[in-house]
């Protein structure tokens, strides 16, 4: 199906030339008669003035049609049926007679230029009009009405695009995108096809904005709206709907799988890095998607359910995409509500934080665990970080949240230290706003002294965005965070951009390998490929690494095999709360036990 044009039309928003507008109108010889000079200009009552030209055809005057017919209409009648020529009475005007200069300008001048030499002439040629000229030679009058109907319509058609295309981009904003939508699913209700809508998120976006700089971010969104575009047909629509927020118009879609085929499509063309002034960065999306009428036949309800399943996307690991299925939570309708609820979540205590285990893989022990907060909402019950952190990021409260997680991540160090002996490293993550605060290594300093947390088990996750920015300021902050005692390791590796001298300088002590890399390796090569070279370029740095996201037993043979030093997921055990995490701890130790005794009785009977 044809895109559909909107209501007022999609113009063409380049400066027209005057050949759209002059008429090849009969011009009078300077050697015509006034009676035949005036015959003729009464003749053409759509006319405002008389283009006079000579024998070769230049054009010499325009006479203002009104002076020309008062004058000889009243106090010259005898002269109208004389002899004299136009030439003659131009030559004999009377002082009381007012004539200008005519504007004689070529076909191929441009509207906005004309317009810009009218307004420097006098406003009077609106109503005379301006002879219009090709290759030094009459060829008609163009009307000054024309002329501003013309530059009517042009700002008309500009304030239209402005009102339906994103600025920085220039591809449908979503007013646009939602009309276009509307029409879409009205053409496909009557025709009985689909219509598939991508609600499409970049992964950690405000991370690389806060980091690097809002120009730098313009420039990555431009590059991903290219990459984008590229991935659709002619056909489609790709929007931005605002911030890092896109979504995708699949139109005439025969079945609903293919909209999974083209979300792999774009998934697989962010695996090539971006160029960005300078720099070399990966980003990945998360991809929503949702189908009419499979799933809803309004409008706004698909949208939504669209995002709702790209959030899903988000709370499980990012970089990928998903099908909106029945019962997904739709948080999304009520982001604005979640802001001014977050804002009391401190103060009323809903704020909880869920622990990860971190497994060594040299002897399959529990050797560290991550810190990850939830929030236990009262209407909503527990609501995923992936839901919440943008949300805390962009109001800023990201800093009184992280202040609140590290404290609380160390309290809890000190409560189960008194339960079990062996301490177990405590990883934090800190966001961006919060790293850059002046104060942060200082705070940091005085939680580690309210709470007694002993600073060698604190390890603060930092990521590739966050210390590439700004190097001599984030140095100086690491290294004393480094005095204090505190371990560092960059989160995430491998989604961002790093140079390999400021990793050598920085005091890092772990790199954690991004979970898009881990899922699925065994079937992805050139994920492989990544997670091997990582691992070697961390040993090259004598630096610890951990593999994210490992969840199956496939992924978790490989990560070893890369002689990754730690592994982290869903194979070894899910966040938990704390009281959980102590249960579960218990029962490895005992299954550790228990294999670890069993197991080379197993080996000797084959």
């Amino acid at each position: 199906m044809p895109r559909f044009p909107n209501s007022a039309g999609e113009r063409n928003l380049h400066s027209p030339t005057v050949a759209q507008l002059y008429r090849p109108a009969k011009a009078i010889l300077t050697n015509t008669s006034c009676l035949q000079a005036l015959n003729h200009f009464l003749g053409d009552g759509d006319l405002y003035a008389l283009p006079v030209v000579d024998h070769l055809d230049i054009a010499h005057t325009l006479i203002d049609r009104h002076n020309f017919v008062e004058f000889f209409s009243r106090p010259f009648i005898r002269e109208v049926h004389g002899k004299k020529s136009i030439a003659n009475f131009m030559a004999h005007r009377p002082s009381g007679f007012k004539f200008s200069a005519p504007i004689i300008v070529d076909a191929g001048t441009s509207i906005d230029d004309v317009a810009q030499i009218i307004i420097g002439a006098g406003m009077q040629h609106m109503v005379s009009g301006f002879i219009v000229t090709r290759d030094n030679k009459y060829a008609g009058v163009a009307n000054g009405h024309d002329l501003l109907n013309e530059i009517t319509q042009r700002k008309q058609a500009e304030l239209y695009y402005l009102a339906h295309h994103d600025q920085l981009t220039g591809i449908p904003n979503r007013m646009l995108f939602t009309d276009r939508l509307t029409q879409a699913c009205r053409e496909a209700m009557r025709l009985g096809t689909l219509v598939g809508l991508m609600f499409v998120d970049l992964d950690r976006f405000k991370q690389v904005n806060d980091s690097m700089g809002h120009r730098f971010g313009d420039q990555l969104l431009r590059a991903v709206t290219e990459r984008l575009s590229a991935c659709a047909r002619d056909c489609d629509t790709v929007a931005r709907l605002g911030g890092d927020e896109f979504a995708i118009l699949i139109d005439n879609l025969k079945h609903a799988d293919d909209a999974d085929t083209f979300a792999q499509r774009i998934v697989d063309s962010m695996r090539q890095p971006f160029q960005v002034m300078g720099r070399e960065l990966i980003i990945s999306l998360s991809i929503g998607i949702a189908i009419y009428p499979r799933d809803d036949t309004e409008v706004g309800a698909l949208l939504s359910k669209a995002d709702a399943a790209m959030y899903e996307v988000k709370a499980n690991g990012r970089n990928g995409f998903r099908a909106y299925i029945p019962g997904l939570s739709m948080y999304s309708l009520e982001r604005m509500s979640l802001e001014t609820d977050l804002r009391n979540a401190l103060d009323n205590g809903e704020l909880v934080l869920h622990y990860q285990p971190q497994v060594s893989l040299l002897n399959d022990q529990v050797v560290g665990v991550e810190a990850l907060v939830r929030w236990q909402h009262a209407r909503h019950g527990l609501i995923s970080p992936a839901h919440f952190i943008p949300i805390a990021e962009e109001s800023g409260q990201i800093i009184a949240i992280g202040k609140w997680i590290l404290r609380q991540a160390c309290v809890q160090h000190r409560a189960w230290l008194e339960i079990h002996q062996t301490p177990l490293r405590m990883a934090v993550n800190i966001s961006a706003l919060q790293f850059r605060q002046a104060d942060f290594s200082r705070e940091v300093r005085s939680i580690i002294d309210e709470t007694g947390m002993d600073p060698y088990f604190l390890e603060l996750e930092l990521t590739e965005s966050i210390v590439m920015q700004d190097v001599g300021t984030v140095l100086d902050t690491l290294q004393d965070l480094k005095q204090l005692g505190v371990r560092l390791a960059i989160d995430d590796f491998g989604t961002g951009f790093s140079s390999l001298s400021y990793l050598r300088r920085f005091p890092i002590d772990r790199l954690k390998i991004d979970q898009s890399f881990v899922r699925g390796i065994e079937q992805m090569p050139v994920n492989e490929s990544i997670v091997r070279a990582i691992a070697a370029l961390a040993r090259s740095l004598s630096l610890e690494i951990t593999a994210e996201g490992t969840e199956t037993e496939a992924e978790l043979a490989l990560v070893r095999e890369c002689k990754c030093n730690e592994a982290q997921g869903h194979r070894f055990a899910r966040p938990m709360p704390a009281q959980e995490f102590l249960a579960w701890l218990d029962s490895y130790k005992r299954d550790y036990v228990i294999r670890d005794f069993f197991e080379p009785y197993a080996a000797a009977l084959g």
